[in-house]
């Protein structure tokens, strides 16, 4: 099974936060950085140890953690980029994988002279960030990486993408995602809450799905034939790094036995399961969730 199925929703629910109700506080103003011919925008603040945040599919810096850049930025240095394809990050026409996010984000690093980090990654983010650790410790599956990457000292999974599906589990189909009754429907497995998947937030969030231009980015990594190859799976044993596995109790994409399996095959990991809270906590409850991972990056000082 596709370690994607069901991660579909996510490219047009998780900007329901664009609903009035739910916008995400001010942020500074992002910057960009131009690698490998391609622009990619990302956020920069504060100071301290480093930590690293990636976004689901469909999504942006802001789109994720815009609730939690700030808080975060407190203490830590708070580096948060649009991956390529999505947000205000230039969107090629290419087929994508993991590994091109993977690529990429090594390169970033790389640039920004970015050392002694941690990562965090939400739903196709926690994917990226799970394969980046595993080829960033020197454990990727042959030929290996082609480059050192800078490596992290610390590892946040939050409701992440990237292992195989069990056998028993059937993924729900529904309406169309490009459509308001798909949107409603959509909106209603990503998020618990019923605020977050009224009304106005389906219209929101569908007018939004319409504009935001990473359509192909969407469609190239949910249709494409790497996405079954690039699983974490058999990696997951090698991250030897402290890991945190945050996940919704509620989350109807990837469930909570995904985040239980992750926790497992890591060794030494914590899973927090955050209650009442669906696919994205650091967007649906983002005070639990910074609760869950403060005491953890506390570790890293």
């Amino acid at each position: 099974m596709n370690p994607l199925a069901g991660l579909a929703p996510c490219c047009l629910a998780l900007l329901a936060l664009r609903a009035p109700a739910q916008t995400p506080p001010d942020l500074p103003a992002p910057q960009t950085v131009t690698f490998f011919g391609q622009r990619i925008q990302f956020y920069d603040v504060g100071s301290g140890p480093a930590v690293v945040l990636l976004h689901g599919l469909g999504s942006s810096a802001k789109g994720d953690w815009g609730r939690c850049i700030m808080p975060l930025a407190e203490h830590h240095r708070v580096l948060a980029l649009d991956q390529l394809g999505f947000g205000a990050s230039d969107k090629p026409f290419i087929d994508y994988g993991i590994q091109t996010w993977v690529d990429f984000l090594g390169e970033f690093l790389r640039v920004r002279k970015v050392e002694n980090f941690t990562l965090a990654g939400e739903s196709l983010g926690g994917w990226v960030a799970a394969s980046y650790t595993i080829e960033a410790l020197g454990a990727a599956p042959p030929p290996g990486p082609t480059f050192a990457l800078p490596k992290p000292v610390r590892l946040i999974l939050s409701d992440a993408a990237g292992h195989r599906a069990p056998p028993d589990r059937h993924d729900e189909g529904g309406p169309a995602g490009s459509s308001i009754a798909g949107t409603k429907d959509l909106l209603s497995k990503v998020f618990y809450g019923q605020a977050w998947r009224n009304d106005d937030a389906v219209r929101t969030s569908f007018a939004w799905s319409m504009s935001k231009g990473d359509t192909w980015a969407v469609h190239s990594i949910l249709t494409g034939n790497a996405a079954q190859a690039e699983a974490v799976d058999d990696g997951l044993p090698s991250i030897s790094i402290p890991t945190l596995v945050v996940w919704g109790a509620q989350d109807q994409l990837v469930p909570i036995a995904d985040g239980r399996d992750f926790a497992a095959k890591i060794p030494g990991a914590t899973l927090v399961v955050i209650p009442a809270c669906g696919h994205a906590p650091c967007i649906e409850n983002p005070d639990a969730f910074l609760a869950a991972v403060r005491p953890f990056l506390d570790g890293a000082k």
